[in-house]
C-alpha cells in the first residue's frame, strides 16, 4: 500500500499547496531547504552554455545527499528528494532529465562512477530504490521506475540503448470488481537485477521479479518477463533464449 500513501500525502487538502509541493519536490518540511531548492533550481537549471554548466556543477551537488569530482547537469534537470541521492565521480545527467528518489524511509538513488544518463531519461522512486554501478550508460527517454521498498539494481559496465521501461514494483492487484484497481493495494515480485556487463537494446520492457544474468545481450523490442541466465541472448516478446555467449 506504499503507493496508495504516497499519493494521499502527496494529494491532501488538509494541507496548504505549498506544503505538499514542498514534500513532493524537497522531502522536507524545511524551510531552509526549501528555499535553496527554489534558487538552485530557479537561477540556473534554464541557463544554456558554459556558465549554465558551470554553475549547475557548484550548485546542484547543494541538493543532494553526496556527490563525486566533476558531475555535469544539463539544463532543466529535476531533481526531487534530492538528500536521498547520491552520485559517484564523473556522472553526466543530461538535459531534461529527472533524478526522483521520493517516499518515506526508502533508500531511493545511487549512481556510481563514470555514468551518463541519457536525454529525457526519468529515475523515478515510490518508496523504492535505484542503484546504478560504474561505467553504465542510459540512452534517451529510458525510464527505471521503483515502487514500494522494491529495488531496480543495474550492474557495472550496461550500455543499456534508447527508449527502454524497466519498473520494480507496482504490480496492482485487481481482484475484487467493487474498488477501483488503485485502491485495491500494490505488490512486488521482488524488483529488477541486471548484472554487470549487459547490453539491453532499444525499447526494450523488463517487468518485476526478473533477474538479468552476466554478461547477457537484450535485444531492441524484446519483453523480458522471465529470468535471463547469465551469458545469454535472448529477443521476442515474451523474450527467449536465442543462443548462448559461450
Amino acid at each position: 500500500m506504499a503507493k496508495q500513501k504516497l499519493h494521499d500525502a502527496i494529494t491532501d487538502r488538509s494541507q496548504s499547496a505549498l506544503r505538499r509541493y514542498q514534500m513532493l519536490a524537497v522531502g522536507s518540511r524545511s524551510l531552509k531547504d526549501l528555499l535553496t531548492y527554489e534558487l538552485i533550481i530557479t537561477l540556473t537549471s534554464w541557463l544554456p552554455g558554459a556558465l549554465g554548466y558551470w554553475l549547475r556543477k557548484k550548485s546542484y551537488p547543494l541538493l543532494l545527499g553526496s556527490c563525486g569530482k566533476n558531475p555535469v547537469f544539463g539544463q532543466h534537470v529535476t531533481i526531487r528528494h534530492g538528500r536521498k541521492i547520491r552520485l559517484g565521480n564523473n556522472v553526466v545527467v543530461d538535459d531534461y532529465a529527472v533524478l526522483d528518489a521520493k517516499g518515506e524511509g526508502n533508500e531511493g538513488i545511487t549512481i556510481g562512477d563514470n555514468v551518463i544518463i541519457g536525454r529525457y531519461s526519468v529515475l523515478s522512486c515510490k518508496d523504492g530504490s535505484i542503484r546504478i554501478g560504474d561505467n553504465t550508460t542510459l540512452g534517451v527517454a529510458c525510464v527505471i521506475h521503483s515502487v514500494g521498498r522494491s529495488s531496480v539494481v543495474i550492474g557495472n559496465d550496461c550500455p543499456i540503448a534508447a527508449y527502454c521501461y524497466l519498473i520494480g514494483g507496482g504490480n496492482y492487484r485487481y481482484d475484487r470488481l467493487d474498488v477501483p484497481i488503485m485502491q485495491q493495494g500494490a505488490y512486488s515480485k521482488g524488483g529488477i537485477v541486471i548484472e554487470d556487463n549487459v547490453w539491453i537494446g532499444a525499447q526494450v520492457v523488463i517487468l518485476d521479479g526478473v533477474t538479468v544474468g552476466r554478461g547477457s545481450v537484450v535485444a531492441a523490442g524484446a519483453a523480458v518477463y522471465r529470468n535471463v541466465p547469465k551469458m545469454s541472448i535472448v529477443g521476442g516478446v515474451p523474450a527467449k533464449v536465442v543462443r548462448r555467449r559461450v
